[in-house]
This record gives structure tokens, sequence and C-alpha cells, in this order.
């Protein structure tokens, strides 16, 4: 459960009844510390009681024995000693007696809560609410002390319930509201006006009890929870080398000592109530222990005069929490039904389970951790837990009445109870149904199971039934295998967890399943999860849902890793990888995903190995998103025109772009699972359209590519004469790389083809082809510089071979190039640098891929007003975008509830953006613009240097909004001032403050022409000594 703060526990010990159960419970404490329930440095003990009645006060008194025992051990100490009680928050937690309702307890009875927040999946028991309640609601501002709970009530606690440590000193106790008439079978405390205990009653008279009541018309009920200060804690744990209350602790029943049975309530707290005399306090006894003989009732007041001696001195304080509720988990099924549904819910209540048919759930019903396959019917204000039905047929035992089921299986009701017994003990619980002794025989499932078709064997399994030693489920309580109980429910648990995962992914459901995967790895359940995910990657239909699953199973790869092996993000190209990668390049997903489930074998054995795996998996999911973006190809078309002559430049200029709203929607697979709008501004920087293209065509068959600025013409150039020489074409580094892509992207070379690029070259074009980049900006902008170059070098390079591309192809065009070239990205830089002015980009939530741009209209004399009050400062940071963009993309995939909402946000938020453009609202836009950066670090979390902080902040009183440009991380800063025409005076500003680093201001202003084209004449040299050479490529 997911908290800022809580109290950070030194010892949490959880009490038990009976032996057999400690490893089992210790177990539990212990997943939970794995699930960060628990910090995890906190000591957990399971501790045995001395004796199965030892009462709560003996209970609590052996914990605290225990827990002072380890504490002096950890400190060093050869005796226990109470000092270690001094810096200690110590939780005392009680599991109490049997619990008709469920075979592990109180504590471990599940309860129809799902937690959505939770870091691992898990159910939700009593024990995980108090467990909350305790660290995050009742015990922050404590001073170190022991804090004791029962978990044989159900609790609610107001976030903050006010609890005021101020001068405290001995014990507290926190109450509830109840009213008079369920306090008549409950305990209540009588406190004064400065909130110091009286008395407490237990089932107390109305006369009592109306002395209790406050001014609310309520009584402050006896919860069981309890705070004892160091110094009383220190008085308690003195009494456990004392006769007869050495007797309450494992040590003392190791000498020999007669066992006593002490209250917590009604013996330890009792001697302090104020109202409460030494001679009554000695002859009376707790209400749990009843009368019994006059040896016992001796023993018990010297244990009594014992705690009187030690802790009537202490003061007894009472917390009353009216916003509180309080629920004791009793033995009444109508109660407990009452307690575990919602009447009046016109729903069923279903928590972590799988149901094929839920409308034959009725209202106000209860499923926790159930998979129900087929036609299970379950009524009304009905609860069913930890069961796996698979309905077929007419009723089974429990749907059937008494009188049904003994006329349908031939038992009697004297076979079930003894004569004497009342009707109204005469009920499941008692029935002595279950056979574990037959006189000749081994018994089996079977003979129990005989009763769903008993007239099958002519009465055979009702003899051999009548025949055997029977027991009732309430005799058959104490015998219970726990760890086996709760093994099952983990089982069953995770079986429907395996459905539900399947399910999510095959439906495309938003739904985050990092839980899940944590609690499966956590609890040693990974195996099945990896192969249900296997399953659903081979049988995708959709590609999204293939590439989910696998990202899925990166997930359970970094989570087996434990924290170790290095960062997430990383190559993913080992040769060993290379088989499955290019079962699922050449679109064999069933063949592909075997391959990799088997080469997964080989990485399993340590952090490293599991890291890098992970990163593999996730290079496989980035081949699925390739094939899904490159259905955009459908929409990338070109019309023949007049080949330019050889020598003849085509040039192409672009603005750069400034994204207003938006951001991150448009990268695939967000683009097409959920649908993107970007808001855009196609902008000039310092006058300059800074992005271009030139291509010609030459003599040569060979290609030459140069990457620099456009008026160097001392710029080194690449020469391609063979295939081999643009193998390179997908790695991003690799010197022009994008050049290269280009060129296979266009069709003007088929590098797949048998075919030597001499040849393709002079049967197709007659000669080769020169291509020059350049961008004026730095590198990392944020200005959208690299996807704008690809439109401008794919737009240049079509026209030098005679085709004409238009705008809206183009961009469809470098979002195909983007994947060739193994970048990835999204389409809102070349919407917004290749088309002209203020325009929102959209894709829907569909393949292919598709993008449309609306140009948006603004007041007249807007434009101008922008261009008077928008400026960019260069910061001095490179970005870098690539980790930022896995990141995403995980996190995507992982469908974070956060991530989801937020680009959810960015979405509506660009037609808010679009309706202020729309408007002319400058101020508006200012706060859209404000808090799409918000957005964007909620997206992308340490896209913000501190450097960039400060220096927003700086700038902060100057402007209406401000954002870093593009997926941020450094680059290029842009911000809306208040007043027009403000270069000047920021730069002032800057200029001030010291440490700010190599920043520049820079004018913009808004382009109105977009890409533009154009061929100019020829150069003569287009032979000869060719072009200055950097080597082949």
């Amino acid at each position: 459960m997911d908290h800022p703060r809580g109290v950070d526990w030194t010892v949490i010990v959880l009490t038990c009844q009976y032996k057999d159960s400690v490893q089992v419970f210790q177990r539990e404490l212990e997943v939970r510390q794995k699930r960060e329930q628990i910090p995890a440095g906190t000591l957990l003990l399971a501790v045995e009681d001395p004796q199965t009645r030892v009462g709560s006060g003996g209970a609590t008194l052996n914990a605290l024995l225990v827990a002072a025992e380890h504490l002096s051990a950890r400190a060093g100490f050869t005796v226990v000693t109470s000092d270690v009680l001094h810096a200690a928050w110590i939780l005392i937690l009680h599991m109490g007696r049997d619990f008709p309702f469920d075979d592990c307890g109180r504590a471990f009875t599940c309860l129809p809560v799902e937690n959505p927040q939770a870091p691992v999946e898990a159910l939700v028991c009593n024990l995980d609410c108090l467990l909350d309640i305790m660290t995050y609601r009742l015990g922050p501002g404590s001073p170190p002390g022991v804090w004791v709970c029962s978990t044989d009530m159900l609790l609610s606690v107001p976030p903050n319930p006010g609890i005021n440590w101020d001068g405290f000193r001995g014990t507290r106790v926190i109450a509830f509201p109840g009213s008079l008439t369920y306090a008549l079978n409950h305990g209540v405390y009588l406190t004064d006006s400065q909130g110091f205990v009286l008395d407490i009653y237990y089932q107390g008279t109305k006369a009592e009890l109306q002395r209790c009541v406050g001014p609310d018309g309520l009584v402050p009920l006896v919860s069981g929870v309890v705070f004892f200060s160091v110094e009383t804690a220190e008085h308690l744990l003195a009494t456990h080398v004392s006769p007869p209350l050495d007797a309450c602790t494992y040590m003392g029943l190791d000498s020999g000592a007669q066992p006593v049975q002490l209250s917590l309530f009604f013996d330890i707290l009792l001697c302090m109530a104020r109202n409460v005399n030494r001679e009554s306090f000695l002859a009376g006894r707790p209400p749990e222990m009843g009368q019994g003989d006059t040896d016992v009732a001796g023993y018990l007041k010297g244990a009594r005069a014992q705690l009187w001696r030690e802790l009537r001195d202490q003061p007894l304080t009472m917390v009353y929490v009216p916003d509180g509720g309080y629920s004791y988990m009793t033995a009444d099924a109508s109660e407990f039904l009452h307690s575990l549904t919602m009447p009046g819910v016109a729903v069923a209540q279903i928590v972590h389970s799988q149901v094929e048919e839920p409308q034959l759930l009725e209202a106000s019903c209860s499923v926790v951790s159930c998979l129900l396959e087929g036609p299970v019917h379950l009524g009304p204000r009905s609860v069913l837990q930890h069961c796996h039905l698979r309905r077929q047929g007419a009723g089974m035992y429990l749907n059937m009445s008494w009188k049904e089921f003994f006329k349908k299986t031939g038992i009697r009701d004297w076979d079930l109870w003894d004569p004497d017994t009342p009707p109204s003990d005469r009920c499941l619980l008692s029935a002595r149904l279950f056979p574990v002794l037959h006189p000749t025989r081994a018994l089996g499932p079977q003979d129990v199971l005989w009763m769903l078709y008993p007239q099958e064997d002519r009465g055979e399994a009702l003899r051999a039934w009548r025949a055997s030693w029977r027991l009732s489920w309430e005799q058959l309580q104490p015998c219970l295998d726990r760890a086996a109980t709760l093994a099952s429910r983990r089982d069953l648990f995770f079986c429907q967890a395996l459905q539900k995962a399947r399910h999510v992914l095959e439906a495309r459901h938003d739904l985050c399943l990092l839980p899940l995967i944590r609690a499966a790895v956590g609890e040693g359940c990974s195996g099945p999860l990896l192969a249900t995910l296997d399953k659903v990657a081979a049988g995708a239909e959709d590609p999204g849902v293939a590439a989910r699953a696998l990202a899925c199973v990166a997930d359970v790869l970094g989570c087996m890793a434990e924290g170790r092996g290095g960062l997430r993000s990383g190559p993913a190209a080992n040769p060993e990888w290379i088989q499955p990668f290019s079962y699922l390049e050449c679109g064999d997903l069933v063949r592909g995903v075997e391959a990799l489930a088997q080469e997964r074998e080989k990485w399993l054995s340590r952090p490293a190995l599991l890291v890098r795996a992970a990163r593999h998996y996730e290079g496989a999911e980035q081949i699925l998103i390739r094939q899904a973006v490159m259905t955009s190809q459908h929409f990338v078309s070109t019309q023949p025109v007049e080949l330019p002559a050889p020598g003849q430049w085509v040039v192409t200029e672009c603005p750069a772009r400034v994204d207003f709203s938006g951001g991150w929607s448009d990268t695939p697979p967000i683009a097409y699972e959920l649908g993107g709008a970007v808001l855009g501004l196609a902008v000039r920087v310092d006058g300059c359209r800074p992005i271009g293209a030139k291509a010609r065509r030459i003599l040569e068959p060979e290609l030459w590519l140069a990457v620099g600025p456009r008026q160097d013409e001392m710029t080194m150039k690449t020469v391609c004469r063979s295939l081999d020489d643009l193998q390179d074409y997908c790695q991003p580094h690799a010197p022009g790389a994008l050049l290269k892509a280009a060129f296979i992207c266009a069709g003007i070379v088929h590098i797949h083809s048998e075919i030597p690029l001499r040849e393709q070259l002079l049967h197709s074009f007659n000669g080769g082809f020169e291509l020059h980049t350049w961008s004026e900006l730095p590198h990392g902008s944020g200005l959208g510089t690299s996807s704008i170059l690809a439109g401008a070098a794919l737009a240049a390079l079509q026209r030098a071979a005679g085709r004409a591309v238009g705008t809206e192809a183009l961009i469809h065009a470098v979002l195909h190039l983007e994947q060739v070239l193994t970048t990835g990205g999204g389409w809102q830089d070349q919407v917004s640098g290749l088309m002209p002015g203020i325009k929102v980009g959209r894709s829907r939530a569909q393949l292919p891929l598709k993008v449309e741009v609306e140009e948006i209209t603004v007041p007249e004399g807007f434009v101008q007003k922008i261009n008077d009050h928008l400026l960019l400062v260069y910061t001095g940071k490179t970005r870098l975008a690539r980790n930022l963009l896995q990141d995403v993309l995980r996190n995507w995939y992982a469908r974070l509830p956060a991530v989801v909402q937020n680009a959810r946000r960015l979405v509506r938020q660009t037609e808010k953006c679009a309706d202020a453009f729309r408007q002319g609202n400058l101020p508006l836009l200012g706060q859209y613009l404000t808090s799409y950066w918000e957005q964007k670090k909620l997206m992308a979390p340490g896209c913000e240097p501190l450097a960039v902080r400060r220096m927003m902040d700086i700038l902060a009183p100057h402007v209406y909004g401000q954002s870093l440009a593009g997926a941020g991380g450094g680059g290029f800063l842009y911000l809306l001032t208040k007043e027009p025409r403000q270069k000047e005076a920021l730069e002032a500003v800057l200029a001030k403050v010291e440490g700010l680093g190599n920043y520049s201001v820079h004018l913009v202003e808004v382009d109105t022409q977009g890409l533009s084209l154009q061929l100019l004449g020829s150069e003569t040299c287009l032979c000869g000594a060719g072009p200055s050479e950097a080597g082949n490529a």
C-alpha cells in the first residue's frame, strides 16, 4: 500500500496458537516484506504462544520478551536488557483463536479489497489492512515503544486521526465509536474529561454504559489497539522473571512453571484504570476465564498482585477516533457475511478473480480469488473465496438444503449430530460429515465426493461412510495444515492471475501488469507466467498485442534480476539472438517467439544475463513496432515528373518546429494504440530556415554523401560504390546512415538485390547521385532536426530522381525511413517542420498508421503577436533522447497508470491548446505550455537537468509559460514572454546569474512557407577528380 511516510518498525511480532504454524506465518511476514509492505530492515518474528490458552495478556508479555531477547542479541548483549527498547518501535500482532470462516484465522481472512496502487499484486487480508493502519495512520508520530494490535477485528481509520503525543507517558488505548446496543456485547472505556481511563467494562449494564456515552451519543469501544511507552514496557517486561507471571512466557514454561491465563485489557490494562482499587482488582478475573476452581483463582490473584505492583503508577489514557470504525469478527455467519458484502450495491464485487459469466453473480455478492469457469450462479449477499469451480449439471453439495441433502444421499440427521444437540447448533460446522478412519481400508476424496451422485453405487458408499469414524469441520480445524492451505490459496491466486494477464493483453486493456509480474517473480511463479506470455505473443493476430507481451517478458526478466545486473536500457544485437530476430523480421511470429524462449533459457543464471536478455526482448518488441509503423507506407505515393539534368541541384529548405502540446502521443506504439494529437509551429530561428538538403544526379554510378554546414565547400564526402558500403544504413551513428536510409526508402537503391549498386544506378538513372544535408542547429536541439532533415533529404532525392512527392506522403515516408534507420520516433517533427504555420497533427488508434493534419486559423495579427512574444533559449545542455524514448516505451507497454492517464491528458490538452490559438489567448497558451512541460516530465522522468530547472526558475517571473523543446533533457527552452520583444531584457536577466553555462537567446518567428523546393542551375564539374573523399563507407 503506497504511502509517503510511516513507522519504520524495528520489530514486528506475530503471535500464534500452534507451533506448527510458526514457520508458515514467518514466511507470510517475509513475503510482505518483499512486497515492501514492511520496511526492509524490520526484524520479523512469528512467535508461538507458550500455551494454547495463555490469553492476550500472556501472549503480549511473551512476545515482548522474545522481541527484547532478539534485540539484545543483535546489540551484542548476552542477557536480556530493557535498554534495547529505548530506540525501538515494536509492533505485536495477535492472531487469536481459531475462526470458523477461515482456516488460517481472522488475520488471514481475505477482504473484498483491491489496491491498484500497490507495487505488487496480492490478495488483501485483514492482516494487510491492520499493518497499513498501524504503519501509516495510528503509528506515525508516536515515540519509541510497543504497539499491540489484535487481528480479530475490522478497523477503518481516517488518514490523519489527530493523535497528539506531546508530553505523553504511560499507556494509551485507541477507541472507536459504537452504539449502546453494540456495546452490550463488547468492551467499553470509561474516561474523565482529560482522557484518563477510569474503568473498563465488558458486557456492562445499561447504567454502566450510559456513563460512557460521549457528546456524539456513542460509546468508546475497546478496539484491541494499545501503545506502551518505553517506561511502561520496561515495567511489563520486568514481570517475566517473577512468579507466577513468568509462566506467561516460554522461559517460565521451559522452567516447569504452571501456566497462567492473562487478559491484556482486564488484567494488564485494568490495573492502571484510576477508579479501580486494589482489593476489587485482586478479587476479579478476566471475562474470558469464566469461573474456575479456587486454586486457579489463587494463582491468578498472585499474578494480578504482581501486575499491580509494577504498573499501577503508570497513567492510562484513551484516544477516541470519532471518524473511525470498529467491527469484531464474530463467529456469527450473518454478521460475517454482512462485513464482507455491500448491501444495496447494484453489482457484484469481483476481486482478484476471473469469472466467465459475471452476469450470473447477483447484486451485493462478493467473489475473492476465484476462478469460475462456465455458468456459476451466486446469490445476493453471498461470499465466495479461494474457489476454482467448473460448473456442470445440477447443484453441488453446498447448494442443497439439509432436507434435500438427506433425501438425496440417504444420510440422516442422527448420522451427523448427537440426539441431544439443540436444533440451533445443528449446522455445517458441527456436522460429522468427514470420514477420517475406516476399519478395513484407506480413505480418499471419493469417500466424500460420493454425495454428489449417491445413486450410482447402490448405497455402497453410504455404508462405507457410516462405517467410518467421522469428524465435523469444527473438530478438524485444529488439525489443519495451514502451510498447505496458504499454498493452495497462493496457487489459485496465480492460476487466476495468469488468466487475467492473458485476458488483459488479448483484450488490449490499459491495465498495468507490473504488480502481477512482481508478485509472480517474488513468489516463484515466473516460469508459468513466462509460458503464458509466450503463448499470447505467438498467438497474437495484432502486432501490438504481441509486442506488449514481449515487453512483459522483458519486465519479468528485469524483475528476476532484482535490481542488479545493470541498466535495463542498452544494446540488443548479440549474435546469439540473431536467429529469433530474423524469424520476426520475416513475419514468422510463432517460430520467432519459440526461438526467443529457447534462447532465453540460456540467460537465466545470473542478474547480468537476465538484464541483457530483457534488452533483447525489448529489441524483439521494436521489430514488431517497426512492422506496425511500416503500414504507413500505404499513404506514401509519388508522381513522375521531368528528370532534372545531371548536375542540376534540387534544393529543399525547412523551418524548425516548436511543439506546444501533445508530444509523446505521436510516438509509436502510443500513436496507434491510444491515438495521438500534437500541436506544433513551424518556426524560423533568428530569421533563418535552419534545415535543408540538396541533391543532384552525377555521371559516376555511385553515391556521394555529405553532412555538414550548408556553405562549407570543404565538407568531406562519403562515397558509396557498392551495396556493401550501404549495409550500415540501420546503424544510426554510422557516417551518413540517415542519407543511406533515404536512398533505400526513396527506392533509388534496392539494398537486398543481387544486382550491384553500379548496375542499379546505371540502369535506372544513367549515373549516380550526390546528396548533401545540413542543419544550422546544435545536435540534440529538441527542435525536430533529424526528422525534418529526413523529410528534406527524401524530398530532394525524389525530385532529383524525377518524382514529385506531396507533403502528406512525405510525412509518412519519414515515419518509414526512421523505422528503417532503427531510430524509431513519432510523426510530430515532420508534421510541424514540413508543413507551414500552426497546425494539429492527429493519428487514430488503429493500423495502418495514418497522420492527418489540420491547419489552425488564428485571429488577424495574432501570428505577429506570437512572433513578438516567443523566444528560444539554448540551454547549452545536450539532449540524450534515446534513453528517454526507451524508458517511455517501457512504461507505456507496462501500462503504468500514471503514464496512461498522462498520455490521455496530452491528447485532450492539445485540443484545448488549439482552441486557445483560435481565440488568440496568449496567457492561456502560456498556462498550457507550462502544464505541457509538467506532462512531459511525467512521461519521461529525468528530462529536466538541474541547470535547466534553475534557468526556468529565473525566467518564470517574466513569462506566461515555458517548456523545453521536444523530449527535454537539454537543447532549446522556448518561452512566451509577458512583454513583447524581450530578447535583450532576458539576456540581461540571465547575464546577472553565475554558473548558467554556455547559453544563448534567439529570436523566433512562425514560418508560413513550410518545406520549399527549387531547382537550381547545373554545375560543370561533374566528373574527373571526383569528390573530396572520406574513404568508402
